[in-house]
């Protein structure tokens, strides 16, 4: 509905908006029940009042009280915004037309010869909640803050005294140069260089990276990580507001400012078109009786229907300008649009899909450049053996090994090694002196064989031969008893679904995508070349993407309506590194299956079951909904205009203006349901 969507030029208007919204907000959160009880209580009341009306003969005074009380109660609210908008300048809103409509039909009675229309008054009233009941509903729990993006943020420090002694500090009180402890499983809170001990860093938050980072001394390391292995001494180089998460927390809360939101058509529409109306009616209520009292021969244009008010020229044309009020009111537009959204944004739902605003239609449905991250988007962020390599056994045996001397070790690699091997719990083959070397890799004694699973280090530790590979990927060594066994391909998979998702984007139409990825160079070019993507951009960190997101945001030049002449861009993601990015794109899309708390939050778009086929879907629904919007916007307008006409003339009744109305809406709604049916 109109107002709740302007973005008013000066401050003043602005701070209205404002309170408008917020308004509202506390207006969806608690007051759906109680409006739905307000309309139950005026329909009963005014039900009754129409009964008192025809069965008691009560002066106009005291008919006019027993309907005031149904009126007040259902439109205490609009009235209240109407004189709200009219302090804050911006007079011309729905809220305006409602009051001056209706309290105009309360007093019509009082002319002399003219017949009352409260019962249309509070009819109007009534109808008119019953839309913003609906509206409140389409509208949608607007987006709560970031505030799960401060899973990232550490909530405390442990730093070591000159003493030795270890003390708990606010992160944002320690100073540079101090030491603090990092134990396995915390968050590091301040960036800073490893001085002893050496380590498995999960760096998943903050790059979506999902291989463990290996830290030893002299190692840079930044707060977000979680430390997985062992225990940590580092020594500060930032202080808390200069690092990295600092910097991702706020990156992420101004970027929600930067939204380039599309405006609604019926905001638009109800701009321009309520002053019109406003204006138009006015004009009715004054010209006509004006003219006929200066040229005596027109007082014959009374002699319309309503000839009963012969003589009584003013009433009749300020009756025929309500009635122009009443038809004209964008109660249609004004419910059914909404409406259309809602439904598509239940159709969406059913499919997975949850859009967080009406508003994102219009950019799903012109989207010109899709952005992916790659791990846990494209791919499925798991690492799986891709293939095995094997030099002087066969693959059997050589994954059979591996995955024996893997079964201890906490990490990834390790897991995707005994996911290849389920069965080796059950083999009977007996493991022992089971040693880690740090930034190497495992060696243990199985049965009786000594084996080796690590890097190029550790092969060249035990003076293993070892030789490169052509895949692309993380590349497994292993050595039996020091001589090279051969190798094991570990990738992070590419979903089945991606290439499918690629496919059907650039069959709608999108004529970029894009895939940005923290992960190695080759890494990227492999997927981006399998899945047929136009660009990739590897080795980023959260502030390059955003760059890169600006980079593909200024090539599209805006057109005269203020939509992106290359279409807009959506940037599809799942980590907390990704927040930044969503809420910098004209549409952000998380994942969120897998996805993590921030990037859902920063999201406009969140993809339940983590398919990116699942965007072209998206697309398609948004388009499909937007076309039921736009059928309502032309019907509404199409019969209202042919219904203003008949009141101009005289042809239209109160009740008729109200059914043409109510008519028009329910049409128009039970089109607008059609949108949820997915």
């Amino acid at each position: 509905m109109s107002q709740h969507h302007h973005s008013h030029e000066c401050d003043c208007h602005e701070h209205h908006h404002e309170h408008q919204q917020e308004h509202h907000h506390e207006h969806h959160h608690g007051g759906m029940g109680a409006q739905l009880r307000l309309i139950v209580i005026t329909a009963v009341l005014l039900a009754g009042a129409a009964v008192i009306e025809h069965s008691c003969d009560l002066p106009m005074w005291q008919l006019l009280l027993v309907y005031l009380l149904p009126y007040i109660i259902i439109g205490h609210e609009t009235l209240h915004e109407a004189v709200e908008g009219i302090a804050h300048g911006d007079v011309f809103n729905e809220h305006f037309l409602m009051s001056v409509a209706t309290i105009g039909a309360l007093l019509i009675g009082f002319f002399p010869g003219v017949e009352n229309q409260y019962a249309e008054a509070v009819f109007v009233m009534l109808f008119f909640q019953v839309g913003e009941l609906f509206e409140g509903y389409a509208e949608g729990k607007s987006r709560e803050s970031i505030a799960h993006l401060m899973n990232i943020r550490p909530d405390v420090a442990h730093v070591i005294n000159p003493t030795g002694a270890v003390e708990d500090v606010d992160p944002t009180e320690v100073h540079i140069g101090a030491t603090i402890l990092i134990r396995p499983g915390e968050k590091i809170p301040l960036d800073g260089v490893v001085i002893e001990g050496t380590s498995a860093l999960n760096t998943v938050a903050l790059t979506g990276e999902s291989i463990p980072r290996e830290v030893t001394e002299a190692d840079e390391v930044i707060s977000g990580c979680v430390n997985l292995s062992g225990v940590l001494h580092i020594r500060t180089t930032k202080s808390f507001g200069d690092s990295t998460v600092a910097k991702i927390i706020s990156l992420v809360e101004s970027a929600t400012d930067h939204k380039s939101k599309s405006e609604a058509f019926i905001t638009h529409f109800a701009r321009v078109y309520t002053p019109i109306v406003v204006f138009a009616a006015l004009f009715i209520a004054v010209v006509p009786p004006l003219t006929s009292y200066l040229i005596p021969h027109t007082s014959n244009l009374t002699s319309l229907p309503l000839g009963e008010l012969e003589g009584v020229v003013f009433p009749t044309w300020l009756y025929r300008a309500l009635l122009f009020l009443v038809v004209s009111c964008p109660c249609a537009l004004v419910i059914s649009v909404p409406l259309t959204f809602f439904g598509g944004i239940g159709g969406a739902s059913r499919k997975g899909i949850l859009i967080k605003g009406a508003n994102y239609f219009d950019v799903l449905a012109n989207l010109g450049t899709v952005v992916f991250d790659k791990t846990g988007t494209l791919t499925h962020g798991k690492f799986a053996v891709e293939a095995v390599h094997p030099d002087i056994c066969d693959e059997h045996e050589l994954l059979h090994l591996a995955a024996h001397v893997e079964h201890f070790s906490t990490h990834p690699i390790g897991a995707a090694l005994r996911d290849a091997f389920p069965d080796e719990a059950t083999d009977g083959c007996k493991v022992s002196d089971v040693q880690e070397i740090a930034g190497q890799g495992i060696t243990a004694k199985v049965g009786t064989r000594m084996v080796s699973v690590g890097n190029t280090k550790l092969m060249d530790t035990v003076g293993a031969h070892w030789h490169d590979c052509h895949c692309v990927g993380t590349i497994i060594h292993v050595a039996i008893d020091g001589k090279y066994a051969g190798h094991i391909v570990i990738n992070d998979v590419v979903k089945e679904d991606s290439a499918t998702a690629i496919k059907e984007l650039n069959a709608l139409g999108v004529k970029r995508t894009v895939m940005l990825t923290g992960d190695r160079k080759e890494v990227g070019a492999d997927v981006a070349q399998r899945l047929g993507l136009s660009e990739f951009h590897a080795e980023l960190l959260p502030a390059d993407k955003v760059a890169h997101v600006e980079r593909l945001l200024s090539l599209s030049s805006l057109s005269p309506q203020g939509k992106p002449k290359n279409g807009y861009l959506a940037f599809v993601g799942d980590g907390i590194n990704d927040a930044p990015v969503l809420a910098r794109a004209d549409v952000g899309i998380a994942m969120g299956g897998l996805g993590s708390d921030a990037a859902i939050e920063a999201a406009d778009v969140v993809i339940k079951d983590d398919h990116p086929s699942n965007i072209a879907v998206a697309i398609r629904l948004a388009r499909r909904t937007l076309t039921i919007a736009r059928q309502n916007v032309v019907f509404a307008i199409g019969v209202k205009v042919a219904v203003l006409l008949l009141a101009v003339f005289g042809l239209a009744t109160m009740w008729m203006a109200v059914f043409a109305d109510v008519g028009v809406t329910v049409l128009a709604v039970l089109n607008a349901m059609r949108a949820l049916r997915s």
